[in-house]
Protein backbone atom coordinates (compact mmCIF):
# COMPACT_ATOMS: atom_id res chain seq x y z
CA UNK A 1 0.00 0.00 0.00
CA UNK A 2 1.08 3.43 -0.37
CA UNK A 3 0.01 6.71 0.92
CA UNK A 4 1.65 9.60 0.47
CA UNK A 5 0.98 13.25 0.57
CA UNK A 6 3.04 16.35 -0.13
CA UNK A 7 1.67 19.70 -0.54
CA UNK A 8 3.15 22.93 -1.06
CA UNK A 9 0.58 26.24 1.13
CA UNK A 10 0.57 29.00 3.07
CA UNK A 11 -0.36 28.78 6.92
CA UNK A 12 -4.09 30.39 7.54
CA UNK A 13 -2.82 30.75 11.52
CA UNK A 14 -0.18 30.70 13.61
CA UNK A 15 0.03 27.15 14.91
CA UNK A 16 -0.35 26.51 18.86
CA UNK A 17 1.92 23.85 20.46
CA UNK A 18 0.02 21.34 22.83
CA UNK A 19 0.75 18.33 24.65
CA UNK A 20 -1.22 15.28 25.42
CA UNK A 21 -1.85 13.89 29.35
CA UNK A 22 1.70 11.84 28.43
CA UNK A 23 3.35 15.23 27.16
CA UNK A 24 3.63 14.58 24.07
CA UNK A 25 4.30 17.56 21.94
CA UNK A 26 1.40 18.03 18.95
CA UNK A 27 0.06 20.60 17.25
CA UNK A 28 -2.77 21.40 14.28
CA UNK A 29 -2.85 23.75 11.48
CA UNK A 30 -3.99 24.44 8.20
CA UNK A 31 -2.77 25.53 5.09
CA UNK A 32 -4.07 27.41 1.96
CA UNK A 33 -3.42 25.36 -1.15
CA UNK A 34 -3.63 27.06 -4.83
CA UNK A 35 -5.51 24.42 -6.98
CA UNK A 36 -3.25 24.48 -10.09
CA UNK A 37 -6.33 25.04 -12.67
CA UNK A 38 -7.89 28.30 -13.13
CA UNK A 39 -11.26 28.66 -15.21
CA UNK A 40 -11.09 31.33 -17.87
CA UNK A 41 -12.34 34.33 -15.89
CA UNK A 42 -12.62 33.54 -13.00
CA UNK A 43 -10.34 33.65 -9.61
CA UNK A 44 -7.98 30.89 -8.57
CA UNK A 45 -9.33 29.00 -5.80
CA UNK A 46 -7.73 27.30 -2.91
CA UNK A 47 -8.31 23.83 -0.64
CA UNK A 48 -7.71 24.42 3.31
CA UNK A 49 -6.01 21.36 4.41
CA UNK A 50 -5.53 20.16 7.83
CA UNK A 51 -2.57 19.06 8.58
CA UNK A 52 -0.94 17.63 12.44
CA UNK A 53 2.19 16.96 13.14
CA UNK A 54 3.55 15.20 16.23
CA UNK A 55 6.58 15.53 18.67
CA UNK A 56 9.66 16.64 17.41
CA UNK A 57 7.90 17.75 14.20
CA UNK A 58 5.34 19.72 15.83
CA UNK A 59 7.98 21.34 17.94
CA UNK A 60 9.86 22.42 14.82
CA UNK A 61 6.58 24.23 13.29
CA UNK A 62 5.49 26.05 15.96
CA UNK A 63 9.06 27.54 16.56
CA UNK A 64 9.87 28.78 13.33
CA UNK A 65 6.46 28.66 11.09
CA UNK A 66 3.62 31.32 11.41
CA UNK A 67 0.68 32.86 9.75
CA UNK A 68 1.48 33.72 5.78
CA UNK A 69 4.31 31.39 5.29
CA UNK A 70 5.03 28.99 2.56
CA UNK A 71 5.57 25.83 3.85
CA UNK A 72 5.84 21.94 2.37
CA UNK A 73 4.80 18.84 4.30
CA UNK A 74 5.42 15.57 3.46
CA UNK A 75 3.27 13.03 5.42
CA UNK A 76 0.35 10.44 4.79
CA UNK A 77 -3.32 11.02 4.76
CA UNK A 78 -5.11 10.12 7.66
CA UNK A 79 -8.92 9.69 8.46
CA UNK A 80 -10.99 9.43 11.89
CA UNK A 81 -14.89 9.07 12.88
CA UNK A 82 -16.48 10.91 15.22
CA UNK A 83 -20.06 12.28 16.33
CA UNK A 84 -21.07 15.68 16.45
CA UNK A 85 -23.11 17.74 19.34
CA UNK A 86 -26.16 16.64 16.79
CA UNK A 87 -25.42 12.89 17.08
CA UNK A 88 -24.09 13.36 13.73
CA UNK A 89 -21.64 10.51 12.14
CA UNK A 90 -18.86 12.89 10.46
CA UNK A 91 -15.53 11.37 8.83
CA UNK A 92 -12.75 14.04 8.67
CA UNK A 93 -9.70 13.96 6.89
CA UNK A 94 -6.06 15.09 7.45
CA UNK A 95 -2.60 14.80 6.64
CA UNK A 96 -0.34 13.80 9.65
CA UNK A 97 3.26 15.43 8.75
CA UNK A 98 6.35 13.39 8.78
CA UNK A 99 8.55 16.44 7.74
CA UNK A 100 7.79 19.69 7.33
CA UNK A 101 10.07 22.44 5.33
CA UNK A 102 10.70 25.76 4.33
CA UNK A 103 9.39 26.85 0.43
CA UNK A 104 10.65 29.92 0.93
CA UNK A 105 13.53 32.10 2.03
CA UNK A 106 13.03 34.21 4.95
CA UNK A 107 13.10 38.08 3.03
CA UNK A 108 10.43 36.51 0.64
CA UNK A 109 7.97 35.47 3.72
CA UNK A 110 8.76 38.80 6.19
CA UNK A 111 7.39 40.67 3.20
CA UNK A 112 3.41 38.40 3.23
CA UNK A 113 4.00 38.69 7.28
CA UNK A 114 4.43 42.12 7.54
CA UNK A 115 5.86 43.91 11.04
CA UNK A 116 5.00 40.78 12.91
CA UNK A 117 7.38 38.39 11.19
CA UNK A 118 10.07 38.77 13.84
CA UNK A 119 7.87 38.84 16.89
CA UNK A 120 8.39 34.79 17.35
CA UNK A 121 11.20 34.33 15.25
CA UNK A 122 13.90 35.98 16.66
CA UNK A 123 16.52 33.42 17.10
CA UNK A 124 18.72 34.09 20.69
CA UNK A 125 21.83 32.22 21.57
CA UNK A 126 19.19 29.19 23.52
CA UNK A 127 17.63 28.76 20.15
CA UNK A 128 19.40 26.21 17.36
CA UNK A 129 19.01 27.32 13.99
CA UNK A 130 17.79 25.43 11.15
CA UNK A 131 20.47 23.36 9.64
CA UNK A 132 19.80 24.60 5.95
CA UNK A 133 17.74 28.10 5.42
CA UNK A 134 18.02 29.59 1.37
CA UNK A 135 20.44 30.78 -0.08
CA UNK A 136 23.23 29.27 1.83
CA UNK A 137 25.82 27.81 -0.14
CA UNK A 138 28.13 25.91 3.03
CA UNK A 139 31.22 24.80 1.33
CA UNK A 140 29.59 24.76 -2.38
CA UNK A 141 30.50 26.62 -5.00
CA UNK A 142 29.68 27.19 -8.90
CA UNK A 143 31.53 24.96 -11.05
CA UNK A 144 31.88 26.97 -14.82
CA UNK A 145 30.50 25.45 -17.53
CA UNK A 146 32.65 23.09 -19.38
CA UNK A 147 31.75 20.28 -22.54
CA UNK A 148 35.08 18.12 -21.35
CA UNK A 149 32.90 16.60 -18.50
CA UNK A 150 34.53 13.19 -17.20
CA UNK A 151 31.00 11.25 -17.28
Amino acid sequence: MLNVAVLMGRLVADPELRHTPNDVSVTSFTIAVDRSYVKSGADRQADFIDIVAWRSTADFVCRYFHKGQLVAVQGSIQTRTYTDKDGNKRKAFEVVADNVHFAESKRDSAGAQGSNYHSKTDITAEQPVPAYTSGDTGDFEEMPLDDDLPF
